[in-house]
């Protein structure tokens, strides 16, 4: 099984939301730039998230995009369900399904034991818990970085655009 790319980006924009400041709202330039996802697809990822009550989305001047308290308290199960529909490793542990071969199947409680223990995992990861973990890391890895300025606003060198920047000495 392989996570969807829709998914990751999902896993992704949240996390990107929820390290921003309770109330504040991004634009999907901002976000495409800082989840590397092209902004076509994206658009479509903050759709699904939208729908599920994940993100609020505003139109128009001081529109954008912020999470909402539901999203911060999000798994990223629930993400991911959000966006791919059920987890299942195995054809046979869908949702609402039972294996007809189970009985008789050696492999069935391998594959049940192991969708377990992978929803556990991804139920215990925690959206807010995420971002937190990510502006840790961030701020060590800022620390240590040249400052650049760009357009008036100050900003860590990993998150500047080349062309557009120049060191502040």
């Amino acid at each position: 099984m392989q996570l969807t790319r829709a998914a990751d980006y999902g896993v992704r924009v949240m996390v990107e939301l929820a390290g921003m400041p309770e109330g504040d709202r991004t634009s999907l330039q901002f976000l495409t730039q800082g989840t590397g996802a092209p902004e076509s697809f994206l658009s479509k990822v903050l759709q699904a998230l939208t729908r599920v009550g994940f993100i609020n989305s505003w139109r128009g001047q001081g529109g954008g995009f912020e999470i909402s308290t539901s999203g911060r308290g999000a798994s990223m199960r629930a993400v991911i369900e959000a966006i791919d529909g059920p987890i299942a490793l195995n054809v046979c542990l869908a949702d609402g399904k039972e294996c007809r071969r189970s009985a008789v199947c050696p492999a069935h409680p391998v594959w049940a034991k192991a969708q377990q223990a992978m929803l556990a995992v991804l139920d215990d990861a925690r959206i807010c818990d995420l971002a937190q973990v990510g502006l840790s890391a961030g701020a060590a890895e800022s620390a240590t970085l040249p400052i650049f300025v760009q357009t008036g606003s100050i900003m860590p060198a990993r998150d500047a655009v080349e062309s557009e920047t120049q060191p502040v000495l």
